[in-house]
């Protein structure tokens, strides 16, 4: 048995179709999705994201710009300019790409961010509304990962799925949302007695540690649906996931790739909130 591939590329590449007829549908009745990404110093990765969110708005027929700034900013400063864009109509989603600077509490900026135009899903109202099941824009990398599994169809409901790793942006979330869609969830971090006794009890196993090859075929039973959430490069610049994929592959019945698997679903569930915060406002704007 050799595992079935789980393409982000190509579940993002389809859902992005429909979500720029949508938003070509919400231009018809006047209302352009506009989303304002704020990047903060030059970190190379963190440049890349935004370029890579750019282009995906272009394509997806969303308004996008990006406020670029020192990293020296003052932390009043860029809470100013938050301010400025809660208050744009135009704008409908608002995203400070992180990490910021040490100088700068990432807690009190992002709790700045309208919890309405919050298309990044931290904030401590969507959090919460997450938890309890209600309506909220979701966290974009495990929103993701809950919708490649519903595209290929693999079941969620009863199945027990272990997390690996308990970040507040992919693992505390991914394990929420595996909850409300009544999978028995586990969490794993690195206080576990024993990761490998809990995840090869599992159904469903989401590995986000940073940890190049760290989950092997070992740690899983036979048909497990593996999510490979790590992005890791190694000395060769190659870039791997947390899971040593040739060691699943054979065992596995699903796996994702690194890359093309969970990565193209993040600016793609960015893109699905930008567009729900439109909706939203453009509905209000009717009532």
């Amino acid at each position: 048995m050799s595992a079935e591939l789980i393409s982000g590329k190509e579940i993002a590449a389809e859902t992005r179709r429909e979500l720029k007829e949508k938003a070509e549908r919400l231009g018809e009745e006047g209302t352009i999705p506009g989303l304002a990404v704020i990047l903060v110093g030059d970190d190379p990765a963190s440049a890349s994201y935004v370029r890579g969110k750019e282009k995906a708005c272009r394509e997806a027929g969303i308004y996008s710009e990006v406020d670029r700034t020192e990293d020296t900013i003052s932390e009043k400063e860029l809470l100013q300019k938050i301010d400025k864009l809660n208050k744009k109509d135009n704008i409908h989603g608002i995203l400070v790409q992180l990490p910021l600077p040490d100088h700068i509490s990432e807690e009190k900026i992002i709790e700045a961010i309208s919890p309405e135009k919050d298309v990044d899903g931290f904030h401590p109202v969507n959090i919460g509304r997450m938890m309890i099941g209600k309506d909220s824009f979701l966290p974009c990398t495990p929103f993701g990962i809950i919708h490649m599994l519903k595209m290929k169809n693999i079941p969620i409901e009863g199945r027990h799925a272990v997390v690996v790793g308990r970040s507040n942006i992919v693992g505390k979330p991914v394990g929420q949302l595996l909850l409300n869609e009544n999978a028995t969830v586990t969490y794993c971090h690195s206080r576990t007695k024993d990761i490998r006794e809990m995840t090869k009890q599992a159904d469903i196993i989401v590995v986000a540690i940073g940890r190049a090859g760290f989950l092997d075929e070992s740690y899983i039973k036979d048909g497990a649906v593996i999510i490979d959430v790590g992005i890791n490069r190694t000395e060769e610049g190659k870039l791997t996931g947390d899971v040593d994929f040739e060691s699943v592959k054979d065992k596995a019945s699903y796996v994702t790739p690194v890359p093309g698997g969970v990565g193209p679903m993040t600016i793609t569930m960015l893109m699905y909130n930008t567009l729900k915060a439109a909706e939203r406002a453009a509905g209000g704007k009717k009532g």
